[in-house]
């Protein structure tokens, strides 16, 4: 399975990651790597940064040790009726937009409140993709989420931290793709990398996608143009 970009990815701009932008830049250069997106959290999670820190993401160079940097977020659901943490200005300022479920701020085994905010988060035109949802503690109706995630173009992120951390299992994983190569959903590989060395390596991830024979063409991050062309035609020419 060949994967070019690390689109889910911290620096030290969040307390519990441990690297620089040119730390993880450098990292997935000799990893292979084409791109990453450097996706932050959102105000939301205790040690998020400032919102200036994504406010001022245009200074950084278009390619840094090498690699193309998309300027994103990981913004986080809400369960309430805002969708995110933020807003519709901000996001439309940024590349790249994972939106995840996090605690505290969803009761662990409300599926149904999973479910439904899932099904919100589609109708927000910047996000990208639905950050780690095979996360144990956070179940939700795939069947539903997933023919709404097709319905309105949103992806879904395999994410390498999760499933090395247990917060993701193998067995979740392989519904969760099973039914994304049934109604054909593109699925993003990332690594949600939180310290430079674990960028760009993808294992867990590629053994899990492998024992479901799950095809390369509905991997977005198998194909550099395919990431450029998305980020192309949500932003216009913007230099990558």
């Amino acid at each position: 399975m060949n994967i070019i970009a690390d689109l889910h990815t911290h620096t030290i701009a969040c307390t519990h990651a441990y690297s620089t932008i040119t730390e993880n830049c450098a990292c997935a250069y000799e990893n292979g790597m084409k791109a990453i997106a450097m996706t932050d959290h959102a105000p939301s999670m205790p040690d998020a940064p400032h919102i200036w820190h994504f406010n001022n993401l245009h200074i950084l160079p278009r390619k840094i040790k090498g690699i193309t940097v998309l300027r994103g977020i990981e913004a986080d659901i809400l369960p309430g009726k805002e969708a995110l943490d933020v807003d519709g200005e901000l996001l439309s300022t940024l590349d790249w937009v994972v939106a995840s479920i996090h605690s505290p701020l969803f009761i662990p085994g409300d599926s149904n409140a999973v479910t439904n905010a899932y099904l919100r988060i589609c109708e927000n035109r910047y996000v990208d993709v639905i950050g780690h949802p095979t996360t144990h503690k956070f179940r939700f109706d795939m069947v539903k989420c997933i023919k709404r995630f097709k319905e309105y173009g949103k992806m879904i992120e395999l994410n390498e931290s999760s499933i090395s951390a247990g917060r993701s299992t193998a067995e979740i994983c392989r519904e969760l793709l099973l039914l994304c190569k049934k109604y054909e959903v593109p699925v993003v590989v990332n690594t949600d990398a939180h310290f430079c060395e674990l960028v760009g390596r993808f294992d867990l991830c590629r053994e899990i996608l492998d024992s479901v024979s799950f095809p390369e063409k509905l991997v977005f991050n198998s194909e550099w143009d395919k990431v450029r062309q998305h980020i192309i035609n949500k932003h216009g020419d913007i230099g990558i």
